[in-house]
């Protein structure tokens, strides 16, 4: 395993982190299917570059994502990694399942359909069927997956409830009896985040987006409530769904929040652009460099499909970055002036 990468402790636990993690759902066939040999050698990369964060989900394949980090981590001591996956939706036989087609967004063949539940019988059942599938003792980060209004709607609080019933107390046993070493939610949103801060005590948050180097609103409450609890970020999404990996300057449509970006996401980034340009900087590399510096952010997840990109994600971690690139920044108004940024050689 290569050493050197830094780490980063997860909340007030005594986990350390990578700062840059695997996330496991490209290896469950998120869009396009993978054959298996490819997604070890993902992962084999990943190991290899010295990430040690592994973050993968029920949800991700139909399990297709935890049978496949398990096979790869399982020949690892212990303690050479951090293993993070979800409950909140539980897997059921579906004998009838289109496997040959895409489901949830996955092209698995596993036939298995999922169900939310954030109830304590259902978490208990979702953590122990995840150590069954990825083989392993333990789980050292239990998330709680896809909680709140912009998956729920309607039924937010419902669901809501139920975990604060019901599901809070399953996650925080298993954490007292060590089963798990921290517990957080896995996200898309800082509300529910803010919002489940009041019924108990969470270790981190995987939040996809929502503090990138495009926007920086979580600065003013959720990042400032995450120190005073005592929380870190795990923060999926660095790049916004792709415009900060391709920028504007392409025959692709950007993306942003995936779906076209609009005029003004467009405007902003082409900005940003000219000053990387400058200074002869990596759009990629500002967009994954930049959340480190905030002292909540433990890991940064970006998609890492395969071997070539992991390659490439380090070497964008790597890439140096000089100080003037960031006050740049800040003087046209394109970071906000509580942002934290990375220092040169940093």
């Amino acid at each position: 395993m290569a050493k050197g990468m830094t780490k980063n402790t997860i909340g007030q636990t005594a986990l350390a982190v990578s700062e840059l993690g695997f996330g496991g759902a490209s290896v469950g066939n998120l869009y396009k299917a993978i054959s298996d040999e490819q997604a070890q050698q993902t992962i084999q990369a990943a190991i290899a570059a010295g990430i040690t964060l592994f973050d993968t989900a029920p949800h991700y394949g139909l399990g297709l994502s935890e049978r496949r980090i398990g096979d790869a981590l399982r020949a690892l001591p212990a303690q050479d990694y951090v293993l993070s996956t979800k409950v909140g939706r539980v897997l059921t036989a579906d004998p009838t399942a289109k496997v040959d087609e895409i489901r949830y967004g996955f092209a698995t063949p596993m036939p298995f359909d999922a169900h939310y539940d954030y109830s304590y019988d259902g978490i208990m059942r979702s953590y122990f069927d995840s150590l069954q599938r990825i083989g392993v003792a333990k789980i050292d980060v239990l998330l709680v997956h896809d909680l709140g209004a912009i998956t729920h709607k309607e039924q937010d609080a419902f669901y809501y409830e139920q975990f604060c019933q019901s599901g809070y107390k399953a996650i925080d046993e298993l954490r007292q009896q060590g089963l798990v070493s921290a517990v957080g939610l896995g996200v898309n949103e800082t509300a529910i985040c803010e919002r489940v801060m009041e019924i108990g005590q969470f270790d981190c948050f995987l939040l996809a987006g929502r503090y990138s180097l495009l926007e920086q609103e979580a600065l003013t409450s959720f990042l400032p409530k995450c120190a005073a609890h005592g929380a870190s970020i795990i923060l999926g999404g660095p790049y916004n769904s792709g415009i900060l990996a391709t920028g504007v300057n392409t025959s692709h449509t950007p993306l942003y929040n995936y779906a076209p970006a609009p005029e003004a996401i467009v405007q902003r980034v082409a900005k940003i652009e000219t000053i990387c340009r400058q200074f002869e900087v990596t759009l990629a590399a500002a967009a994954l460099q930049f959340p480190l510096a905030h002292p909540c952010v433990a890991s940064v997840i970006p998609g890492l499909g395969s071997a070539a990109i992991v390659a490439q994600t380090t070497t964008l971690l790597e890439q140096t970055i000089p100080a003037e690139f960031w006050q740049t920044l800040h003087q046209h108004g394109l970071l906000d002036p509580l942002a934290p940024v990375p220092m040169e050689g940093g």
